[in-house]
């Protein structure tokens, strides 16, 4: 277990890496927005074939991370390393799953069309789909459980169908590294449980998925590695690492004896 990060001397950002050891290295990270400090000197790695997930109070700074990394915002200082290729074919090779309320469910468009977008970045803009790209689409789907509703309306879908669409419009782009912002949230069971399967099949195809959930004990049994996060990372490791309850209460605030220390195992 690793608890506050030392100070890292700031470097410019990089999409480029010097080795092929870990799909995601973010080092020194510091990001401001709105004139204020979002996070700082944010130290995280996420090895191929790991799922690790992010985990921490609301404002923590858990989508900022994810949104930094996807080059979505800018950075005040640090390092975010993609795999070893450039930066153009780095990004190429990401798939991001939004939190659910960001997408426009009330486009007129299908099921189909909306994994067929995840596509744009092996596309590119303006550019027709191809046969590969109808086949990845396809393979999403197929993946996810939804080929059956291909060709229905997105509006249509209920909330862990329209999460599935999400996910299988990141996979189309068969990436080496998914990012998922709160894929869980609002979903029931069942639908948790099968997002669940198949994250745990694609880490273990060789996939780097790095993933943020406010289920706490869900967390403790899922991820291979867990990120405290708190403007910063309080702690990291293996879940069975992080059984001192101080960096929960750091990380979250939780008071001492809190029956929360005792549901995670921690107290």
């Amino acid at each position: 277990m690793t608890e506050t990060s030392t100070a890292n001397e700031a470097r410019p950002m990089s999409t480029a890496g010097a080795g092929t050891a870990s799909e995601l290295s973010v080092r020194g990270l510091a990001v401001d927005l709105g004139g204020r400090s979002v996070l700082r000197d944010v130290n995280l790695t996420a090895g191929a074939g790991e799922l690790t997930g992010l985990i921490g109070p609301n404002g923590a700074g858990k989508t900022t991370l994810i949104r930094s990394v996807l080059g979505l915002i800018p950075v005040r200082a640090g390092e975010i390393t993609l795999g070893d290729g450039s930066a153009r074919a780095a990004r190429s090779r990401v798939g991001y799953v939004p939190q659910r309320h960001e997408f426009a469910w009330d486009f007129p468009i299908s099921v189909a069309d909306v994994v067929l977008s995840g596509r744009v970045g092996a596309i590119g803009w303006l550019r027709r789909a191809g046969v590969a790209d109808y086949r990845a689409a396809n393979e999403a789907l197929d993946r996810v459980g939804m080929s059956h509703l291909a060709r229905r309306p997105v509006g249509e879908l209920s909330g862990g169908q329209r999460q599935r669409v999400l996910v299988a419009r990141a996979l189309a782009l068969r990436p080496a590294l998914l990012l998922l912002d709160e894929p869980f949230t609002g979903l029931d069971i069942p639908t948790q449980e099968l997002l669940t399967d198949l994250f745990t099949e694609l880490s273990g195809e060789g996939r780097s998925l790095v993933m943020t959930t406010h289920d706490l004990a869900a967390a403790m049994y899922t991820f291979d590695r867990l990120y405290l996060i708190n403007r910063t990372v309080v702690a990291d490791g293996a879940p069975a690492e992080l059984r001192n309850p101080d960096v929960w209460i750091r990380a979250f605030g939780f008071r001492a004896g809190s029956p929360l220390l005792d549901a995670l195992g921690v107290a």
